[in-house]
């Protein structure tokens, strides 16, 4: 009798149908999540900065609309692909930074969910306990 050759082996491993490959998608399925948690975090981190760093200018050094219109072109120059640095966007990032800085208790959690949901809680909800309860709803 003759002994099968290894490679033969190993192609019948990998004809098999009963392969299960579901833990590699898994796998790729959680850390992708992670990936998208994680960048989102950093955005709402970057905003937040963003609005910080504007309004300590617009307060303490007088900053203007001029002053706004020049740093969107600046950004805009450096940063094309970034859609979200408009004058509206930068008044954005500001009111968000004005509503959740004195507030430690919300400040961590608003970078755990989307820019998207941030802005809609703080721009329709009035007190800073409901913008609390809706952003620990959505943080579950």
């Amino acid at each position: 009798m003759k002994k099968a050759s290894n490679k033969n082996s190993i192609t019948n491993v990998l004809n098999d149908e009963e392969i299960d490959f579901s833990p590699i998608i898994k796998i790729i399925q959680a850390h992708r999540h992670n990936v998208y948690r994680k960048i989102n975090e950093e955005l709402v981190t970057m905003y937040y900065e963003i609005g910080e760093y504007i309004s300590k200018k617009l307060k303490q050094e007088k900053w203007g609309s001029g002053a706004i219109d020049r740093l969107v072109g600046t950004i805009n120059k450096e940063f094309p692909d970034m859609k979200s640095m408009s004058k509206r966007g930068l008044y954005r990032s500001v009111q968000f930074y004005e509503i959740y800085h004195d507030h430690p208790n919300v400040s961590p959690l608003v970078s755990q969910i989307s820019w998207t949901n941030n802005l809609i809680i703080f721009s329709h909800k009035t007190t800073i306990e409901e913008k609390e309860f809706y952003i620990r709803l959505l943080w579950l």
